[in-house]
């Protein structure tokens, strides 16, 4: 039996679950970074007298860290190994974080944000990927919907963070807060082990060989001594050109178009809906209470989809939530009343992030194993174009009259274009290996 097929047979287990907390609370520490901007804003515009445009950059020069942090921690991680990415992004956008809290106007900070993308950008792909790789087949995308559903946990720690202590004692020690996870590093490099494909792919034959060994006397299967490979991918130089060969191209297009859209709106509606609450009328106390339960309704969406991304499959799930987030979009964005904000904004937070699982499930499942983490690298890259276009947005949007209606029609529109790429161009994956999908 080969060295993959062992990994694959093992059965889900105490190695398995420890695999899910530890990478999916740095997740957590990634999503809490994201979401404290989005919070210190309401508050930061006002101390600085910020005017839309300097405060939209604010949001856009972080995503232009994170799309080239995604595509360099893509192609570094598919070299250097997924564990040693996860820390050391980690270390990054920590150490930056912190930084932030002691800028003394809008270029520094607007530097240090740039740094924090970096490391943001080129965590996210390179820990799905990791964790992908050693979760068998039949409850892959359960697993990886689950690791999603820590980043609803990162931003209820950002809300919290930011009810208590913006309010009371300023941003600036926010910031200092969102710094804390760098400790958390030693913890990553105890606990995490390498991904065994990727060892197979550099040629560390032997050493995934007594990884996989130690796993199976974990789990109390049969250790197997004889060590047998089955190549695990053909080339092993990483080119751009490779997400664009015939076998490739048709997902590569539908990954880019999906993750532009989806982080477009993402990141404009839940960024900015703290000063959009502020603009129209409600208190920053109120804005961010709001927020906090819209946040609260992210969770349960978690959980519906990695039920149904192994019940429906992979396609109909995604392309579902993402259609019924455009519909609350358009109906948050003409509510009038308090009753109803709270409805369509928890509706919206529940099918938004649930499409995030499935998608984080669904992308490494498009590539073989030498090119996993640069294709979702450079799928999550294109999402962030997005992000850094949302912001510009929104900001031109919402200055106008009947700025609010017409920012969600414009997320109710791309939402809906986003789930049609799914439906025409997408591939069921539900129950295949990585290695049969990506080849």
């Amino acid at each position: 039996m080969d060295i993959i097929s062992r990994v694959q047979r093992l059965p889900i287990g105490k190695f398995h679950y420890r695999l899910l907390w530890v990478v999916g609370l740095g997740w957590m520490f990634d999503a809490m970074d994201t979401g404290m901007i989005a919070f210190i804003m309401a508050k930061m515009v006002k101390d600085w007298s910020l005017s839309p445009a300097e405060s939209g950059w604010i949001i856009s020069i972080g995503f232009i860290g994170m799309a080239i942090g995604a595509v360099l921690s893509g192609a570094l991680a598919d070299r250097f190994g997924r564990k040693t990415l996860f820390a050391s992004t980690l270390c990054i956008y920590s150490l930056a974080t912190a930084a932030c809290a002691f800028a003394p106007n809008l270029t520094w900070l607007l530097a240090f944000r740039f740094v924090v993308g970096l490391g943001l950008g080129g965590q996210l792909p390179v820990a799905v990927t990791l964790v992908s790789e050693y979760i068998p087949a039949q409850v892959r995308g359960r697993f990886i919907v689950l690791l999603e559903s820590f980043w609803g946990l990162g931003w209820l720690l950002a809300a919290c963070i930011s009810y208590f202590v913006i309010p009371q004692f300023g941003w600036h020690l926010a910031f200092l807060i969102g710094g804390l996870p760098v400790f958390y590093i030693l913890v990553i490099l105890k606990n995490i082990p390498e991904s065994i494909p990727y060892l197979i792919h550099r040629g560390r034959i032997h050493e995934a060989h007594r990884l996989v060994q130690s796993l199976e006397r974990q789990a109390g299967v049969d250790v197997i001594d004889d060590i047998e490979v089955v190549t695990v991918a053909h080339q092993h130089k990483v080119s751009f050109a490779q997400l664009w060969q015939k076998n490739l191209r048709k997902r590569s297009l539908m990954l880019w178009l999906v993750w532009f859209g989806i982080v477009f709106s993402y990141y404009g509606i839940f960024t900015w809906l703290p000063s959009l609450l502020l603009k129209q009328g409600y208190d920053i106390v109120k804005s961010f209470e709001y927020v906090l339960f819209m946040i609260l309704a992210q969770l349960p969406g978690y959980v519906v989809a990695s039920w149904l991304v192994e019940k429906l499959g992979r396609k109909p799930t995604l392309a579902g939530f993402i259609g019924l987030c455009a519909l609350c979009a358009y109906f948050f964005g003409q509510a009038n009343s308090d009753s109803s904000i709270m409805l369509w904004g928890c509706l919206m937070s529940f099918f938004n992030l649930g499409a995030w699982g499935v998608l984080y499930t669904y992308t490494p499942e498009q590539y073989p194993t030498n090119i996993r983490a640069f294709g979702s690298g450079w799928a999550s890259a294109i999402g962030r174009i997005g992000g850094i276009v949302a912001p510009l947005a929104v900001t031109h949007l919402m200055v106008a009259e009947h700025g609010f209606q017409q920012v969600f029609m414009m997320f109710t529109l791309v939402l809906i274009a986003v789930a049609a790429i799914i439906v025409i161009l997408g591939e069921e994956t539900k129950g295949k290996t990585l290695e049969s999908i990506g080849l």
